[in-house]
């Protein structure tokens, strides 16, 4: 046995039990129908003329429902005689390359086959100019030499840093966190008014990752509807319904769930001081593994206090680092305490949280910081949880399941 763990074996784990939390929540039930409607508004389908080469952006988020409104605006565009295409428009992610974020794109959902349409990716850029104070405004090249452009996008700001692509991102960071709010706004406007923009697709989600409203606005009304909007899809937010917390633990982090791999809103840190979570930070926090389908991108994954040998080895450092460098919030990419299985990391977070009582540890584990239906909680939160109208408690108090080498099987709830 290690001295680690020798040093932890002693250390309990609380039962645990599954609760369901209940969240207010709006569902639009015909997306591709919504969605048909608004693009065929005279506005918006006037502005689409016979044989335009028309570049789509598509982003890297896990947006809900984005394969089929992505083939449903595809579609739209070819019944009003257009010839669309697909551009990713992710900044730096992907490895900042064309083949990476075209399998990005394919993660998500997104190919030729499944859209209708070629997919032409590169990373070259044009400049369109800068901003009062020097930074250039950049966008894909492809996108910019076409006919016109449409954005499809979750309510947030992503013309100017995934449509910008690696050196775009880079010119919205050069300055720290401090300063986007404002680049973003005087980005866009540029991009704006020199590339010919067609229309914008926003969505909104609820707190159950559905699509609860979409939109399609003139180029005119796309920064204001960001702004009304975004105000809705805060208060949408999932949250954890208790507090204090003094054990997080994470099951996976990953690209799908928030750019910065989990959710700072959620789990209470963030990598700069300029983003004030709406959670209160735990004490300590475990995060256990990595999806897939972030291709070894462990951004976010500094924000643990501790974590395992198998998130660790599935690090692709040429992927995370390009992200982490790009947006100057370097604690992101910190390599937290790496422990051998999640029994040890789990532990490790109760050894190092400095409770008085472990029978009363308020710990809360998670699938990840997107989806918190369904969560667990210590035993020693059953009063609360019983007391909260929102909450309902699912299974009896329960220990950990491990395997022989110390691991959970049921990683990301099973899902």
């Amino acid at each position: 046995m290690s001295v680690v763990a020798d040093i932890l074996k002693e250390v309990p784990l609380p039962n645990m039990v599954r609760i369901r939390q209940r969240f207010e929540a709006t569902e639009l039930t015909d997306v591709a129908g919504e969605l048909q409607q608004q693009i065929r508004r005279t506005e918006i389908s006037a502005r689409v003329k016979e044989n335009m080469r028309i570049a789509v952006s598509v982003g890297s988020r896990g947006i809900a429902e984005l394969p089929l409104i992505v083939k449903t605006v595809v579609a739209e565009l070819k019944r009003l005689g257009a010839c669309p295409f697909i551009v990713p428009a992710m900044g730096s992610h992907g490895g900042a390359t064309a083949a990476g974020q075209i399998e990005v794109l394919a993660n998500l959902g997104i190919t030729q086959d499944t859209a209708g349409c070629p997919i032409v990716s590169s990373m070259e850029t044009v400049e369109l100019g800068s901003i009062a104070n020097g930074l250039p405004v950049l966008i894909d090249k492809n996108a910019y030499e076409a006919d016109g452009i449409v954005v499809i996008n979750r309510i947030k700001a992503q013309i100017t840093i995934g449509l910008g692509k690696q050196k775009g991102a880079d010119s919205c960071h050069a300055f720290g966190f401090g300063k986007m709010p404002e680049h973003i706004v005087e980005m866009t406007n540029i991009k704006l008014k020199k590339a010919n923009f067609l229309f914008g697709v926003g969505t909104v989600e609820n707190a159950y990752d559905k699509v609860s409203r979409i939109v399609v606005v003139e180029p005119k009304d796309i920064i204001e509807t960001d702004k009304k909007l975004l105000l809705e899809a805060k208060r949408n937010l999932p949250r954890i319904l208790f507090e204090p917390i003094e054990v997080l633990i994470v099951d996976q982090i990953g690209k799908e769930f928030s750019g910065g791999g989990m959710d700072c809103h959620i789990v209470g840190r963030a990598s700069t001081t300029f983003v004030t979570p709406a959670t209160r930070s735990p004490v300590k926090m475990a995060v256990l593994d990595i999806t897939d389908n972030s291709h070894g991108n462990a951004c976010g994954m500094g924000l643990a206090d501790v974590t395992t040998r198998r998130l660790f080895n599935k690090i692709d450092f040429e992927i995370t680092y390009p992200n982490i460098i790009t947006s100057t919030a370097t604690n992101s990419g910190r390599i937290p305490l790496i422990m051998e299985s999640d029994r040890l990391a789990i532990q490790c977070a109760v050894k190092t949280c400095n409770v008085p009582d472990w029978n009363k540890l308020r710990m809360v584990r998670i699938p990840n910081s997107l989806r918190l239906e369904e969560i667990y909680i210590s035993e020693a939160m059953l009063p609360e949880a019983a007391e909260q109208k929102a909450v309902l408690v699912l299974t009896e108090p329960a220990e950990f399941v491990f395997d022989s080498a110390g691991n959970l099987s049921d990683i990301g709830f099973g899902r």
